[in-house]
């Protein structure tokens, strides 16, 4: 048996312990043993948990919740996990450190875990495609010079947590960056010739969706890391996108032209413009699903956009086609509120209704930043809104689950531990 074989009986058996009689253990155990030589022996024995599985997490939200009642996505591979984003550099560049974070949050009976892999236009692992371009990674080497993403997974598998690399910056890159000034033709503007708009990440460029090479380069980029690391999936989030006032450059203006024989509207909001870019960015993504497929048949495409009517309207994200046209295996939609009653109000959308009937769905939850922490209280009447709706919910980001915190250590460990008092399987892609 493999390593990663060998822990996952190792960690099942601990969770009968806590979940079985000894006689019902032994039984499932041995269902499982006699069908070891069958590929699919575990997937088949994890799923005869499922009506047990679905019946304590049942039992504990509705008893954690006044008796509000859960929808069927609790039946399914609830998702429970933190992105580890470039903040978490001084833990990820650290083996110990890093074995420390992921033995906490499997104690904490999180599932997933989701770490930057391409951020401010740089891979954060080992990158030939980059060094054709001469785009060389600021850090991708730990402190003893070892890959760390690597590591991350090796340790994380060790302990069954998923790990599903988040494509943070999608076609978003710093106007200073390398690939910025490398390839300046691979970026797109606004009517007026602006090349830059303001993020939560500063100042910032968007490479063009529709240019040719750009998706080649991001296509490279991702076959490249499904090729080379043990990864569960991959994730995509809001800036996969273009914001809506950019399309205007030559190429594109080109390319409407000849589609279309008009020229662009002048509103950057005009339907018909914002449906033709938005088509043009699904169709990248159908193409991009299909050839990441063809390297990880079942790894998990992952996107982890706005909220629908945002994301389509202002960022030509159309998330809710990409479902429909079953590209998608998990959604985790960001809604980043303070106030609850607009944080429930976003995560009731029918929208998230339609897409938790068919995939894996949860909510993005801010944990804190490092120059605004988050109260416990918040973050726990947030989740607890999401289980209601049978939601799973991911942190963002993990030294803010607890380091850069408002609560003391003891009481911020606490509070994690009563919102997730039960394990939820997730099943590592073959």
């Amino acid at each position: 048996m493999n390593s990663r074989f060998r822990d996952k009986i190792r960690w099942l058996d601990q969770f009968l312990q806590h979940t079985c009689s000894q006689e019902e253990k032994l039984n499932l155990l041995s269902l499982g043993w006699q069908r070891e030589q069958t590929i699919n022996w575990h997937h088949k024995l994890l799923k005869n948990l499922f009506p047990l599985l679905f019946l304590i997490s049942l039992v504990t939200v509705l008893l954690t919740n006044s008796l509000t009642p859960v929808t069927a996505q609790m039946a399914r591979q609830e998702i429970r996990g933190v992105w580890i984003t470039n903040n978490d550099l001084n833990i990820l560049k650290d083996r110990a450190k890093v074995q420390d974070a992921v033995t906490q949050l499997r104690k904490l009976n999180f599932n997933t875990i989701y770490p930057v892999v391409w951020n401010s236009g740089y891979v954060m692992y080992p990158s030939n495609v980059a060094k054709r371009l001469d785009i060389q990674p600021f850090v991708f080497r730990g402190s003893d010079g070892h890959d760390i993403l690597a590591d991350l997974i090796n340790q994380a598998h060790h302990q069954n947590l998923l790990v599903v690399p988040w494509f943070e910056f999608g076609f978003m890159a710093p106007p200073t960056s390398e690939l910025a000034l490398n390839k300046p033709e691979w970026f797109t503007q606004k009517r007026n010739g602006t090349t830059t708009s303001i993020s939560a990440a500063g100042e910032v460029s968007w490479l063009n969706p529709f240019h040719p090479q750009v998706q080649q380069f991001i296509t490279d980029l991702l076959v490249e890391l499904a090729s080379n690391y043990d990864i569960d999936g991959i994730q995509f989030d809001d800036h996969t996108s273009l914001p809506h006032e950019f399309g205007y450059d030559k190429y594109t203006v080109t390319l409407y032209r000849q589609e279309t024989k008009k020229n662009p509207p002048t509103d950057p909001k005009d339907p018909e413009w914002v449906s033709w870019r938005a088509d043009r960015i699904t169709d990248f993504m159908v193409r991009l699903n299909q050839r990441i497929k063809q390297i990880k048949p079942k790894g998990i495409f992952s996107v982890s956009p706005n909220y629908y009517d945002f994301a389509y309207k202002f960022q030509l994200q159309d998330w809710l086609q990409w479902v429909r046209a079953n590209i998608v295996d998990e959604l985790v939609v960001q809604v980043y509120r303070d106030n609850l009653e607009s944080f429930t109000t976003k995560i009731s959308r029918p929208e998230i209704q339609e897409v938790q009937e068919i995939i894996p769905t949860g909510v993005g939850i801010m944990a804190g930043l490092r120059t605004k922490p988050v109260p416990m209280q918040q973050i726990k009447s947030q989740v607890r809104a999401a289980q209601k709706r049978g939601l799973g919910v991911v942190f963002f980001y993990y030294e803010s689950l607890w380091n850069k915190a408002p609560e003391p250590l003891a009481e911020r460990f606490s509070g994690f531990q009563s919102l997730f008092p039960y394990p939820a399987l997730r099943l590592a892609p073959d």
